[in-house]
């Protein structure tokens, strides 16, 4: 006999096998009938309250099979479903299978990958995998970084680590208020709003970003870039950061980030790449030319669950330099019994973000990185980005789409009513609010997920393809889907 403890968590031996085969075997079967699925539930809250039922916590405990059943048939049939092959909204990816077993392997071992010694193996898989995340984009393996939970958290690790690099050096002691120049960070109109976050929250507040305009192509403008910095010392404040974009979220243009390293160089600040997104299309031979530059950042944000198909949460933030996370994150207390980080030795990586106690979430991209190889991602991000420039070329031959941007794999377009005669700003005022409209009921619909961006005042509808089952079929299938909406619509509003 064992010595256990009689309690209601434990799950014996035969009943754990038993439960976790029913449980794949349901996660097969959603996996194998997901494109047959709507895309999300239609739904309402007050619905989804009903259908999850105003129970009491209660008081003894229920069996695990039933709980396990009962929560099965809960999220399959109440979910948004990011890997059906019609989501293009945002920019989550459709997970790779892998990564609900690494999830799982994860969690029973339950590794705290905050410090070396209570993770022992899990620490040196994500070491392994910062370093091939390095590798894969195209910068030296010598990067150090973490994994975090997504794009936020990968940016405002590197804000602070360039505040900690470029400002005054007592600031960690004294704080921002005794400082007499306002520090300012540079990024185009463009950039994604956890600037605007990061600059309120860690108090240098929203008046010290500088949001440059962007040019024709939408990159940030370099010579008003310049000009800016400029003006700001000669003001007497302390530039210390810039942020180029690698895919920004609304059109996927990516920025001149060897022009940005240059006037960074020069002025010597902080060169950031934001490419949660686009990033991990640098691997493609070809956009080479496009991604000239990355070499030269002294951070780099990238998400693995948006175009290397990870599971969530998975961000990324790289450090050319990775004693500046230390220098940033490090503290230690009298009860923390942990060796320091040393070069070779043991890395602690309580001391390279914002969090103590931190999940395993590397092991489903390590496994992921494997399972696929760099030349299966070349595949995928190829055939994703092919795809975007096919329902592009799909909208210019459809008499009632207006193709508008295309870049990486994002396509923007938006639908216009045929024979639609309004002109100057009435017309633009109508189109805006009926592509609104639209973008809003396809949501709901069901049929296939996309969002929306805002191009030169155009309110238009955007797909982005990061989904290894999408096909040419299901962009011909929501390009109809699109315009029967559309006219639907059209015509309702046209009788109000």
């Amino acid at each position: 006999m064992t010595n256990q403890r009689e309690n209601s968590i434990q799950i014996d031996k035969d009943e754990f096998r038993k439960i976790g085969y029913e449980l794949i075997d349901t996660i097969s079967d959603f996996f194998d009938d997901i494109s047959e699925k709507p895309v999300t539930t239609s739904k309402s809250p007050k619905e989804l309250q009903k259908t999850l039922g105003n129970l009491s916590l209660p008081a003894n405990g229920l069996p695990a099979e039933q709980l396990l059943s009962k929560a099965s048939k809960l999220l399959f049939d109440n979910s948004l479903f990011n890997g059906h092959p019609k989501f293009f909204g945002f920019i989550t990816s459709s997970a790779a299978p892998i990564g609900a077993l690494a999830d799982l392997l994860a969690a029973s071992v339950n590794a705290n990958v905050g410090g070396q010694i209570l993770s022992p193996m899990a620490t040196e898989i994500e070491k392994q995998t910062i370093k091939w995340l390095a590798e894969f984009i195209g910068v030296s393996p010598n990067y150090g970084g973490i994994l975090v939970s997504g794009g936020n958290m990968a940016n405002f690790t590197a804000f602070l680590a360039a505040r900690t690099a470029k400002a005054p050096k007592d600031i960690k002691k004294d704080g921002l208020s005794n400082s007499s120049k306002m520090l300012i960070s540079y990024c185009s109109k463009a950039t994604h709003t956890w600037i605007d976050k990061a600059a309120i929250l860690f108090g240098h507040g929203s008046n010290s970003i500088r949001w440059i305009p962007t040019d024709a192509a939408n990159k940030m403008n370099i010579e008003l870039l310049e000009q800016t910095i400029k003006e700001d010392v000669k003001q007497g404040h302390q530039p210390f950061m810039v942020v180029g974009t690698a895919g920004d979220v609304s059109t996927g243009v990516v920025d001149n980030l060897e022009a940005i390293a240059s006037t960074c160089k020069m002025h010597d600040l902080w060169f950031h790449i934001d490419g949660a997104y686009g990033i991990p299309a640098a691997v493609i031979p070809e956009l080479k030319d496009l991604f000239a530059g990355i070499k030269e950042a002294d951070s780099i944000a990238l998400d693995p669950h948006k175009w290397l198909y990870s599971a969530l949460e998975a961000g990324c933030t790289l450090v050319k330099n990775p004693q500046y996370l230390i220098d940033t994150y490090s503290s230690h207390p009298e009860y923390y019994n942990f060796s320091l980080t040393e070069e070779g030795g043991s890395l602690n990586y309580f001391e390279y973000g914002l969090q103590n106690s931190r999940g395993f979430r590397a092991l489903k991209v390590w496994l992921a990185l494997q399972q696929i190889g760099s030349n299966g991602y070349v595949k995928l991000i190829k055939e994703d980005i092919a795809l975007s420039k096919y329902f592009y070329q799909l909208a210019e031959k459809q008499p009632e789409l207006e193709p508008i941007t295309q870049n990486l794999s994002i396509a923007t377009f938006r639908f216009i009513p045929e024979d639609f005669e309004e002109i100057g700003e009435k017309r633009e005022k109508y189109l805006n609010t009926l592509n609104e409209e639209l973008v809003n009921a396809v949501q709901n619909g069901g049929e296939l997920f996309l969002s929306n961006a805002i191009v030169e005042n155009k309110y238009c509808l955007r797909t982005c393809i990061v989904n290894f089952r999408t096909t040419k079929k299901d962009i011909e299938d929501s390009i109809e889907i699109i315009v029967k909406e559309g006219r639907k619509l059209n015509n309702v509003m046209q009788v109000i």
